[in-house]
């Protein structure tokens, strides 16, 4: 269970077939192995150990890629840095890792001083970017140029492959151990439940510090394919590199979706190439997949549901469950059965298995459960219980197996003794015409303990007022369940994997309490 297997593989079986296309530059998979194995010479030289964590500080590309298989040939550990923290967090997880190199791109360069006057261990530093390295920073261009080779170490099984930095959302972050086996079983059984297409050529918006990313990424290596990369989300880049490429497949996460379909220049462009959409890492509205189907009709599309503390795959919705007949029985709703491999149960408040339909936390247990966090065994221990991940979400199963996740356990709302999953109640919100994106949160009451509370960010040009979208909801869900209160903002905080931050939301309500 080796990582740069799939790398070997691909330079023995397709040396001239494209790897990496970032922008105006294509390396063949001869040329992308070639690289790799140089620059893990250099890391080598520059005496980062087997085990060692380097970090990187970059938007997708295609360095990117290669730097992550050049840690895996050596050995060391790949720590991507999430880019949209603030200098404080990204050296509180340098610290925390204990980063020997820090690999920055040009867009992070204005941030590398900050970061370097709050760390306590600073690591070195590499420039994995197009223009001149400063001062202070060794250039990956010119060492690869220069180094010698070394041989793959082989590293595998259940060494450690990644150290990824859950989001903070509650607290410090905590950098989830994921294995070389763990990360390679989660591709292979994805491949293994939906094959990858024909002359697969995948355009990586997704970023590659997130684990649906990452392992979207590695997959196409695993296969043999060509992953496109852009630097971020930008709809009308995002278009053009798909037309310009022909690209067939992508990951997007619903918020990416919902810009993208809504953009005034979308329809300009001709999408007919693009026969793959994946899309989760958050929950996605019914009005949102409805459209994105209506308007992207070539296009099969597919759930992945995971948590990054299970290598970011525990079931899976396939196209299948799209179709008008699924859909009819709100197979689509769902997010598949459980994948090969993943042990999966709901238990209630006393650890007691549910019965099929009834809500309950979701455990999972199986070979892609990460190893714990880096340096926290109290928190490992909150989550890693005889065998089982405890992921947080509440969620029931039918009695054919299919899963349905309805809320996080902790934004469950209970008001006046009854339970209220914010998620059924920001679907029926979706339906709005008016509605671009929402959240609901409880808040706190004298008297019924916490009431719900909805934050609506609406359509550009449209409206929409509190009574208005409380009628809406009382056609369709309990009283007890709309709204009681509505705000109206003008965006609302995302995190980097594009969900939406309740904890932000909640916080001033709940200040003091």
């Amino acid at each position: 269970m080796q990582l740069t297997h799939a790398l070997h593989r691909a330079a023995q079986l397709y040396p001239t077939r494209t790897a990496t296309v970032f922008r105006e530059r294509r390396r063949s998979y001869r040329e992308s192995a070639e690289r790799i194995a140089r620059l893990a010479g250099c890391l080598h030289k520059l005496g980062v150990a087997k085990g060692e964590r380097v970090s990187v500080l970059a938007v997708n590309s295609d360095h990117y890629q290669e730097i992550m298989l050049a840690c895996w040939w050596l050995g060391a550990v790949l720590n991507p840095v999430n880019t949209r923290w603030s200098a404080a967090e990204i050296a509180y997880s340098l610290d925390d890792c204990g980063a020997a190199l820090l690999l920055v791109d040009d867009h992070h360069l204005p941030l590398l001083p900050e970061i370097l006057a709050s760390v306590t261990q600073r690591p070195m530093l590499m420039h994995a970017g197009e223009a001149r390295a400063p001062s202070g920073t060794l250039s990956m261009e010119r060492l690869i140029e220069s180094a010698e080779p070394v041989a793959d170490s082989r590293s595998g099984g259940e060494d450690l492959a990644v150290i990824m930095y859950t989001g903070g959302t509650t607290g410090r972050p905590k950098g989830v151990m994921l294995s070389h086996a763990a990360l390679l079983t989660t591709v292979l059984l994805r491949l293994a439940e939906q094959a990858p297409l024909a002359n697969l050529v995948g355009l990586n918006v997704a970023p590659l510090f997130h684990i649906a990313g990452l392992a979207a990424a590695y997959a196409r290596v695993v296969s043999g394919d060509s992953n496109v990369y852009i630097p971020g989300f930008e709809p009308v880049e995002l278009l053009q590199t798909l037309c310009r490429e022909q690209a067939n497949e992508t990951l997007l996460v619903p918020t990416m979706l919902q810009a993208l379909l809504a953009h005034p220049r979308f329809a300009e462009f001709d999408l007919g190439c693009l026969q793959r959409i994946l899309y989760g890492a958050s929950p996605i509205s019914e009005a949102l997949l409805e459209k994105a189907m209506d308007l992207l009709p070539q296009a099969a599309f597919m759930q992945v549901y995971g948590l990054t503390e299970n290598t970011g795959l525990v079931s899976f919705n396939p196209p299948a469950n799209h179709g008008p007949e699924a859909r009819a029985v709100g197979l689509h709703r769902s997010v598949g059965r459980p994948m090969f491999g993943q042990w999966v149960k709901i238990i209630d408040g006393q650890g007691a298995e549910v019965p099929r339909r009834a809500i309950g936390e979701l455990l999972v247990s199986g070979p892609t459960v990460m190893q714990g966090y880096w340096g926290k065994p109290e928190e490992t221990a909150k989550v890693l219980k005889d065998g089982w991940l405890y992921t947080g979400d509440a969620a029931y199963m039918d009695e054919d197996g299919h899963l349905f996740i309805v809320d996080r356990v902790k934004d469950m709302i209970i008001t006046g003794g009854e339970n209220v999953y914010s998620a059924e109640v920001e679907n029926v919100l979706a339906t709005h015409p008016a509605v671009a994106l929402c959240a609901v949160i409880g808040i706190p009451h004298d008297a019924w303990g916490e009431t719900v509370h909805a934050v609506v960010m609406l359509k550009p040009g449209a409206s929409a007022t509190e009574e208005e979208l409380r009628t809406h909801c009382r056609t369709q869900i309990a009283g007890y369940k709309c709204p009681k209160s509505v705000e109206f903002r003008e965006a609302l905080p995302l995190s980097a994997a594009g969900k939406i931050l309740k904890r932000d939301l909640r916080e001033p309500f709940w200040a003091g309490r």
